[in-house]
């Protein structure tokens, strides 16, 4: 929440509008004062960004539910001149927003007929905008892929079910850990994604009568395989088909009752609320802190309520009462429990499921990232499912050369998705390529399925060798993994959100200093990403890529940035830089500089992330992506299986059974490797289109540089800040 309140302060300052927070909610805004509705500066909201919580305050309101409640808001905004109201909170928060912009006139005929001399305010004031943003840890609000909390939630959970595993394998143990989600089993799910849990309960879906036995037969299976350690996950919420509650204490008592294994219960509680924010949460609200003003400097009388919504890889605004609704008909069907409509409801709802009987190979291309065992764990586990019989190539294609394949089972990819790199081995070498194209290895499966950018030129030599060796006409198909995120025709890629969570660690570090700047030299080749969405997440002042050319005259700029903000109450600093943003202007060049430059005013300290950021375990964001993009190619192999099966055998020769799966914008969308060639730069192996270099200005500005914004965070040339407001034009509260 902090992440969004700093970004819409900073952004509100930049268009010129008057901010100010409200404390403690709708509370603040009903009892009014100075403390409780005060103007913010840029200052007032620096070093939030790693704080968790939400430091101006939340509160429920009893009042603010009844008329007279709301009636003395109104006062209270109108004292202030305040016609934007920026809402974070869920879907009852938002609701009374909605309900508050309603009665607005009203509202203010009431404070005219009290006292004549507001006849001039309610001129002024005739409309009172609102935008909303949905902090929730539970993901429980339609219309966006995923709300503020959620993720640094995930993080809790899965740094808790880490630290489980270990004590688990070591005495045998089952645990069963309780989490939140009293009406919607978001948490619950996508934690037993990210850590290979053997069962999990979610309101939305109540298991089948005899769902006792079920997952007895279940956690007894997995002992018998050799697996020291069960884990069963129950949100709060979690019900039967006749609505009675299955607690944590009663699955326990379950396991032992039956299979009398040594069981434990952890109800984690608030900790999913607490801690430091994550990168992709500190990411996500700022974007949706930047959109929230430019949707209210854009909005007219006439416009509806709106809610600054995630879908995909895009900020995109909903119209709020329309979200709420729909939320609100999830519980009604659970209510009803008609419990098929409410997983409908919730999202993408795909049940079809393909048998089939196909070899398909898995192997991993390039360097390490964090993720990739969690997407060959969900690629091996779905392939069974779907009736393959799969087989891992060990060390890339130079594994496949040596014939380094053989068959991998269910049972063989337990406990991968917490384990960072990759498990199978890979090969970052230039000669990590298919250079004998006829080898038997290539003969024993169906298809095959890698992972890297570099394996995105080797799936273009696989295609263009088809002409010669008909071993290569089977569908082959790539997912993204790579720290890097310069995969051609995918937004995203597996590995990355891990490699920001380490970047921000040196933000958390420079947090508890005084004049001083930090140089941190991140990974990416040529790629930026690392380097802007990290600063993006930690609040940099600056970041030299590749991308964005830079000469000494920019770096004299940013040290005397500095310098100047050094002699305000922020009186820290962080500048990142790609490894290879520039080759003169080095890592230590640029420390040199600002050392010298900054002398008596500030001093530095350098730091070379380097391969650390490859390592470690894979965030929450990083596990689910690769477990669900890889199902997804999974579902996709078997389909282009089943179509290219003639005469007893796969021939697949077709460009689009050549592809890259990769999110695009606000779908998972299936590519042809051919058609992506135009959009790749093959020198420095990155797109030559990124859509993150459209943030790259968010970040100057939130560091108060004077700097244009001629385009939204979405990446589309939508907004154009031209007629800046006066301050006295626009005030805009939260």
């Amino acid at each position: 929440m902090n992440a969004a309140v700093r970004a819409v302060v900073r952004m509100g300052i930049y268009v010129g509008a008057k901010v100010y927070f409200i404390r403690e909610g709708y509370q603040g805004m009903v009892d009014g004062g100075e403390d409780n509705i005060k103007e913010a500066t840029w200052e007032s909201v620096s070093s939030m960004l790693q704080v968790g919580g939400t430091v101006i305050g939340s509160a429920r309101c009893k009042e603010f539910r009844s008329h007279e409640g709301r009636l003395r808001a109104a006062h209270h905004l109108v004292e202030k001149g305040i016609t934007n109201l920026c809402v974070i909170g869920g879907d009852g928060s938002l609701t009374g927003a909605n309900l508050f912009r309603e009665e607005w006139s009203g509202l203010l005929a009431e404070l005219v007929e009290q006292d004549g001399k507001r006849m001039s305010s309610q001129e002024k004031h005739s409309a009172l905008h609102i935008v909303g943003m949905v902090g929730s840890i539970d993901n429980d609000f339609c219309g966006t892929d995923m709300t503020i909390g959620t993720d640094s939630a995930l993080h809790r959970i899965i740094e808790v079910v880490d630290a489980i595993m270990t004590t688990a394998q070591s005495h045998q143990r089952t645990f069963v850990l309780e989490v939140m989600g009293r009406h919607c089993g978001y948490l619950a799910l996508v934690s037993a994604l990210a850590c290979g849990a053997d069962w999990v309960l979610i309101p939305e879906m109540p298991p089948e009568d005899g769902w006792e036995d079920k997952m007895c037969q279940k956690l007894s299976a997995t002992r018998s395989r050799g697996t020291r350690l069960n884990i069963i996950i129950v949100a709060e919420g979690a019900i039967d088909r006749h609505g009675k509650p299955i607690t944590s204490s009663i699955v326990k008592d379950l396991v032992v009752k039956c299979l009398g294994f040594d069981t434990r219960v952890t109800i984690l509680g608030h900790v999913q609320r607490g801690g430091t924010p994550s990168a992709f949460d500190r990411i996500l609200a700022s974007r949706m802190g930047v959109e929230a003003v430019m949707a209210l400097l854009e909005t007219t009388a006439n416009t509806p309520a709106c809610v600054v919504s995630l879908c995909g890889n895009q900020s995109v605004r909903l119209p709020l009462m329309e979200c709420v609704q729909m939320t609100q008909e999830v519980q009604k069907a659970m209510d009803e429990k008609k419990f098929e409509e409410a997983v409908k409801l919730r999202g993408r709802y795909d049940r079809d499921f393909r048998v089939s009987n196909f070899n398909v190979a898995i192997l991993n291309v390039g360097a390490p990232a964090a993720g990739m065992n969690a997407a060959v764990r969900s690629a091996v586990r779905v392939g069974i499912s779907e009736g393959h019989k799969m087989f891992a190539v060990s060390d890339g294609f130079e594994g496949l050369y040596k014939g380094q394949i053989k068959e991998i089972k269910w049972a063989d990819v337990g406990g991968w998705t917490g384990q960072g790199g990759s498990l199978l081995g890979t090969n970052a070498n230039d000669n990590n390529k298919p250079t004998h194209p006829t080898d038997h290895a290539t003969r024993a499966v169906n298809n095959v399925m890698i992972t890297h950018p570099q394996a995105y030129l080797s799936l273009l030599e696989l295609q263009e060798a088809r002409g010669t060796h008909e071993e290569f006409c089977v569908p082959m198909i790539m997912v993204p993994a790579t720290v890097s995120n310069n995969v051609p025709g995918s937004d995203l890629s597996v590995g990355a959100d891990t490699a920001l969570n380490t970047c921000d660690r040196i933000k958390q570090s420079a947090s508890g200093t005084k004049r001083r700047v930090f140089i941190i030299e991140t990974m990416g080749g040529y790629c930026g990403y690392l380097a802007s969405v990290g600063g993006l997440a930690a609040g940099a002042d600056a970041a030299y890529i590749y991308e964005e050319p830079f000469d000494i005259r920019d770096l004299q700029s940013n040290v005397e940035h500095l310098t100047e903000k050094m002699k305000t109450s922020i009186q820290r600093g962080l500048v990142l830089r790609n490894e290879n943003s520039n080759e003169n202007y080095t890592t230590d060049f640029i420390y040199q500089l600002y050392s010298e430059e900054g002398r008596g005013v500030f001093d530095c300290r350098k730091n070379v992330l380097g391969h650390m950021q490859q390592g470690g375990a894979p965030s929450p964001f990083d596990r689910n992506f690769g477990t669900k993009i890889s199902a997804k190619a999974m579902q996709w192999i078997t389909k282009k299986l089943t179509e290219t099966f003639r005469q007893g055998r796969v021939f697949a020769n077709t460009e689009d059974s050549c592809c890259l799966l990769g999110m695009r914008r606000r779908n998972l969308v299936f590519q042809p490797v051919v058609q992506l060639k135009d959009d790749t730069d093959f020198v420095h192996r990155i797109p030559k289109e990124q859509w993150w270099l459209k943030l790259r200005p968010l970040m100057k500005i939130l560091a108060k540089y004077r700097t244009s914004y001629d385009v939204s965070d979405s990446g589309q040339l939508e907004h154009v800040v031209r007629n800046r407001p006066k301050e006295s034009d626009a005030s805009v509260a939260m």
